[in-house]
Formats: C-alpha cells, structure tokens, sequence
C-alpha cells in the first residue's frame, strides 16, 4: 500500500475541490477493504472471532441479562461487494452486537432542570458527546427510556433521523441518560473494538449501504430494521487495533494539513484583503501606486472564485469613482457637457416631439464619495430619453421556434454586464405582439423584480435578435446622443453606486424585491467627461478580460488537482490489490 505517496503529492492537490475531505474519505475506505495495512498470517483469523461473538451473546441470553437476539443471517458469498482478505469474515451489522436499539419515539417531558440528562442528535459528534444546549428529564421518565435504552460509556451512538443522519460517536459519559429516538444504540460484545466498528461506520461503504435505505422526503432517517442487515467487513482483533492506530496517524496528517492549508488561506485573504483596502479607501497621494500594486498582485492572491467576484466589483467601484484611469484636463468638463445637450434635446423635442422622455437639467446631488474635478454628479433622469418597461403575458416555457414568432425576454437575459438574448419564451400566435417594446442594439435594461440580489442588475443590449421583446419584469432606458450605454450599465453594477439602487429597492421579502422606474430616475449616477467614459470602459473590459482568464485558470487547475488526486487515489489503491491478489494466489 502506497499512502504516503498520496501525502507526498498532497501541496499539488491541495486546493482541489474538498481534497482533505476526500483524503480522510479515502482512508477510510482503504480502512474498510482491509488496504491499509499488512494482513498478519499470525492473526488469529476473523472466524474464530465470529465464533467467540456468538457464543458471547447466547452466554447473554441464557443468563438473562439480554432480550432474545435473531440467530444470525447466513451470508450468501454473491452478496459479496468486493474482495477481503483471506483472514477477514463478511458479517452482518446486527449479528455482531448484543444490542441495537434506540431512544424513546415519544418526546418526553425535559427542560432546563432534571435528574439525568436528555440526549439527542443534536449532541452527538464525532469527538464524543456534546453538553450544549443540553436538556433534562425527571427520573420517572429515565426510568421508563432506560429500561429499553441503557447507553454505557463505550457503546457506540448512531445518528439515524435528520439532516446529520450517519454521524457516529463513542458513548464518553460515565452517567446514565436519556436518549431521543434518532438516536441509535449499539452495544457490543467484549471480544470487539469500539474504535474499529466505529471507523468501518463512518466509512463511504457503510454510508452508501444506509443511504440507499433512507426514507423521508424532508428528513431523512434510518430504520433499525435497515440497519442490522447491512453487511461489514471483520478483521482479526490484532488488526483491528493496527487499523485503529494508523487511521489515528493519518488522521492526524489530514488535521496538520488542514491546519496548514487554512493558515495558507488566512494569509493569503489578509493580503488580498489589505491590497483591495487600501483602494477602496484611498490616499489621494499614494492611491496611483496602492491600485497599480492591487491590480499586480491581486491575480497570484486569487485562488478561489469568491475572490475574483470581490476583484470584478473592485474594478468596477474604481472605475465609477474615477480612480481607474487619469483625468485629462484638456476633457471637457461632465456638467458643461450635460448642460449643452440637455438644451439641444429639448429644443429637437420641441421642435419634432419625436422622445418619449424630455431630460431634466441636473440638480446638484451627492452620494456619499467626491469625484474628479471635471465630473459631475447628476440623477439618471437627466441622462435619458426614453425609460418604459415592457409587459409580460402567458407565455409558452419554451425559447421561439424561429425568429418569424415574436418572444419575450425573461430577466435571466440580463446578467451584469452581459445580455442573453436567448432567454426567453415564445408569445403565443393567439397574442398580438407589442413592437414598441422590441429590445434594440444600445438599450439598457435594468432588472425590475425578484429576488433581492437580482433587482436593479444592468446591462447593454449588445447583440440580439429580432421580435423579441421586453417583460415587465425589466426596466429600459436609452441614453442622451454621445453617452457611453456600458459606461451607465457599470455604473449601476458598480457596488459605490448600487448604495443607492438598494435603498431604492422596496418590497417586505428577500425574495421578493422591485424597484420602480420613478425610484430608477432619481439614482444619482456619476458623471465623466466623454472621452474618458470610452477610455474607463477600455480599462474595465480589459481588466475584466484578465478577471476571466483567472477564472478559466482556476477552473483548469481546479480540474487538473481534480484529476491527479484521482490519480494517486488509484495509485494508491491498485497496488495493495495487486498485492491482495498474489496473496491469494
């Protein structure tokens, strides 16, 4: 058996996905298959030792101190999941216990004060028992549990009702107590190691044998009845405690890697953390310098997808705040630009009363940081022509069959900065389409209605298809001539900005949230000159072109670690097969 060159590996798949989870798994598993370590020919076989439990539990039935056990299953060998070794004996879980039983399926009365203690799944863990939270019930109730129900320190607990159904533990208290039914008891014969039934319970094998048993749509649970048939493997007793002790020293390994892998993370998170900060809340003399090291070394700290989310945001609070690019003063200044075609709207309004919407001239507004000199603040309703919102009629749950039919945009087309024309549904031919709500190239939508999270997310339709149409769902808006739409549409992704998108929002539930067009047009946006619009839009798609190489990095590496650490796995296991097989041999 190969382990340690699993261990050996273990830095390159150390950030594959629940690797020291699937590490401990499989030492479990290498546990269970009698793979880890040697077999003793001297060993007194598996067999005898199946002889000694039953005579152990006839002796306790004779004498009385135990109610009538089944007489054991004969095992058919075609049941067999795979091969042992030759000194170990496939049994079944109940005819290797002296009892198997649970707690009281009646919920008696308990509280803060009693006589002895009240147990439920709640307190067991893996390290033991549990006194938090933990509740009492009067001796007249424990006299009646315990008579059915008598855990000793030392018996094994099982969890076989709920959400942590399969947690298994050692009985660590020397008092009696009471115990819940979702709790199952397991007494043993003398002649059996606690610490190994408990290891082989744990293990992938047992769980999968129980998991195909769980019954219960919203808890799952275990019947006792499932439980005594499942089969287990059985190893001499000296074994047993080889097996015990080298499950204790990996186990061990996994918990200093672990230590080790989170200590790497911590650090890794406090300097991403101190990098991001130090833009987010600016020196004006030394910003230049803390962005350009940010952006330099946030990729290398970057090594989960939660954190690429945290730069993109970043990015884009940079960009609204005019900390992402320089500021040319030759730029004309954001507000005299605003005002000048304010004023040129109005009067081709006037004069053809061709838009929808007549921009307001701003009013003076803040929302809570400074801008750049040569920018402006003003509410969004002095940037627009046009805003309307579309409608959203019984629609077939299905895309268009072609682009003759007309569809409607569901708001799973609008992604931040990203638009999907292929989210939506077909309008039925019974329905007269709208065309004035037909989505074009430049438009900006706004998510209207959801769920808290999904409210007031933008973009730009960039490319899109004909017939298809807006929902009422989503918010439009079209900018005055020579305005940046993406500029706009990362403003309003942009979290700086979003402040005042979120106390725009209304609605009693998370998950169920809306903003309005009137609470839409008061937002107050930042505003740059022109051209810097069109060269922060540059920056920001370059810079969330590299945010999307890092993800594709991660993701390659991800399934690279993925792959080795499948790899080695086999590694690791193959060899003692080998070696079982020649054995045999």
């Amino acid at each position: 058996m190969n382990a340690e060159r699993l261990f050996m590996h273990y830095e390159k798949i150390a950030d594959a996905p629940d690797a020291i989870a699937r590490l401990r798994s499989f030492i479990l598993d290498l546990a269970v298959r009698g793979k880890l370590v040697p077999q003793d020919s001297n060993d007194e076989p598996a067999s005898k030792l199946v002889k000694r439990i039953h005579s152990e539990r006839a002796h306790l039935m004779k004498s009385g101190s135990n109610r009538k056990l089944p007489e054991p299953e004969r095992f058919d060998s075609a049941e067999q999941p795979f091969g042992l070794p030759n000194n170990w004996e496939w049994v079944r879980l109940g005819d290797i216990l002296t009892k198997l039983t649970d707690g009281t399926h009646h919920s008696p009365p308990n509280g803060n004060r009693g006589e002895f203690k009240y147990i439920t799944a709640k307190n067991i863990k893996v390290a033991g028992i549990s006194l938090e939270n933990l509740t009492y019930v009067s001796r007249d109730v424990h006299a009646e549990i315990f008579a059915r129900c008598n855990p000793e320190k030392g018996d094994i607990l099982y969890i076989k009702d709920g959400a942590t159904t399969g947690i298994v533990t050692i009985n660590n208290l020397d008092e009696p107590f009471s115990m819940l039914s979702s709790v199952a008891l397991l007494k043993l014969p003398k002649c059996l190691f606690n610490r190994l039934v408990v290891i082989f319970l744990r293990s992938p094998f047992f769980y999968n044998q129980m998991r195909g048993f769980m019954k219960g749509a919203a808890i799952t649970r275990v019947t006792l009845k499932r439980m005594a048939p499942a089969i287990v493997p059985l190893p001499p007793l000296a074994e047993q405690h080889r097996i015990v002790a080298k499950v204790d020293e990996l186990m061990a390994l996994c918990d200093q890697l672990e230590a080790a892998r989170t200590a790497k993370e911590m650090t890794r998170n406090r300097l991403a953390a101190a990098s991001l900060a130090r833009i987010n809340k600016p020196d004006p003399e030394t910003f230049a310098d803390d962005a350009r090291f940010a952006l330099d070394v946030l990729p290398a700290l970057t090594a989960r997808p939660d954190q690429i989310k945290q730069l993109r945001q970043t990015i884009l609070d940079l960009a609204v705040r005019g900390k992402l690019v320089p500021q040319d003063p030759n730029d004309q200044s954001a507000l005299v630009w605003l005002e000048n075609a304010i004023s040129n709207q109005r009067a081709e309004h006037h004069t053809k009363r061709k838009t929808k919407v007549s921009p307001d001239m701003p009013t003076v507004v803040n929302a809570g940081y400074s801008l750049p000199v040569t920018w402006a603040w003003a509410p969004l309703r002095s940037l627009i022509t046009l805003m309307d919102a579309g409608w959203s009629p019984q629609c077939a749950d299905h895309p268009r069959s072609n682009s003759d039919t007309w569809g409607v945009l569901k708001t799973t087309a609008v992604q931040a900065l990203a638009f999907d024309c292929r989210q939506h549904k077909e309008l039925p031919n019974k329905l007269q389409p709208r065309p004035e709500c037909e989505t074009q190239v430049g438009d900006i939508l706004v998510t209207r209605a959801g769920p808290k999270n999904r409210v007031g997310v933008a973009c730009v339709v960039d490319n899109t298809e004909p017939r298809l149409m807006i929902s009422d769902k989503l918010i439009r808006f079209r900018l005055l001539h020579g305005l940046s739409p993406r500029f706009f549409a990362i403003t309003l992704n942009a979290g700086a900005t979003n402040v005042a998108i979120e106390d725009a929002k209304s609605g009693m539930a998370v998950m169920q949230m809306n903003i309005s067009q009137d609470k839409l047009r008061a937002v107050p946006v930042p505003l740059p000159p022109l051209a810097e619009q069109h060269r922060i839009v540059a920056k920001v798609d370059e810079l969330l072109a590299l945010c999307d190489q890092l993800e594709a990095i991660l993701s390659t590496a991800s399934d690279t670690r993925r792959q080795l650490l499948d790899a080695l796995l086999d590694e690791t296991l193959i060899p003692a097969e080998l070696e079982n097989k020649a054995a045999a041999e």
